[in-house]
């Protein structure tokens, strides 16, 4: 009898932590960060979605266009020039697990900040760099980073920290090219995967070389 009433008063007990412990899982997840997002342009947007896509905390990397006066824009109008945009990519992050300065760390340490030009061979303004705050917040995390990059560089940063802006997705040809294993049939090389193209397309055109030369270890997505 003893031990049916111990028994008996400790199922409550039990079930009491069991309730509180439920509650404060509740709580916890009724507070969780939602989802924000990070606009910046970083010359090619496949390779700057590449990147961003591996970082733990990214939900979502978008290729596009912003900072041009041009509604809906085309990716050959954008590369043609004359609408004033870039190549940009929207990054949407969960800011539990990455924040907002850490991400701009990691851009400026992804590019050549140094070049105003363009990125590596793609030349132009379509391919400027650029960082599109959309809040106050965001702004200074941008001029926090932006500071340290120089600092750690030792070299002027170019890179414009510009007004918030309108985004416009690019064709659903150009989303996630870096890992597609869709054919492209009139390629240089033939009827070749998007991925392996992509592969080729960043090899030739020296962007980890040159982030390594400027960055060395420092450089967050490059094979040293």
């Amino acid at each position: 009898m003893r031990l049916s009433l111990k028994m008996f008063h400790v199922k409550p007990a039990i079930l009491g932590v069991a309730i509180v412990l439920g509650i404060l899982a509740k709580g916890h997840n009724a507070h969780a960060a939602e989802p924000e997002s990070l606009l910046v342009a970083g010359g090619c947007f496949w390779c700057v979605e590449s990147d961003f896509e591996s970082v733990d905390g990214v939900i979502e990397a978008v290729s596009g266009f912003a900072g041009g006066g041009a509604e809906n824009p085309s990716y050959k109008q954008v590369v043609a020039g004359g609408t004033g945009h870039l190549e940009a990519v929207r990054i949407e992050f969960d800011p539990d697990i990455v924040t907002t300065r850490e991400l701009l760390d990691l851009f400026f340490r992804s590019i050549d900040p140094t070049d105003s030009g363009g990125q590596f061979c793609d030349r132009g303004p379509s391919y400027a760099t650029a960082i599109f705050p959309q809040s106050a917040a965001q702004t200074q995390a941008a001029e926090q980073a932006k500071a340290a990059a120089q600092a750690a560089l030792g070299q002027t940063i170019v890179t414009p920290i510009r007004a918030a802006d309108a985004f416009y997705p690019a064709e659903a040809y150009h989303q996630d090219y870096y890992k597609s294993d869709d054919l492209v049939l009139l390629s240089r090389f033939g009827p070749s995967k998007k991925s392996v193209l992509y592969k080729r397309y960043r090899d030739a055109c020296g962007r980890d070389d040159r982030v390594r030369q400027l960055w060395g270890d420092d450089a967050p997505f490059v094979n040293h």
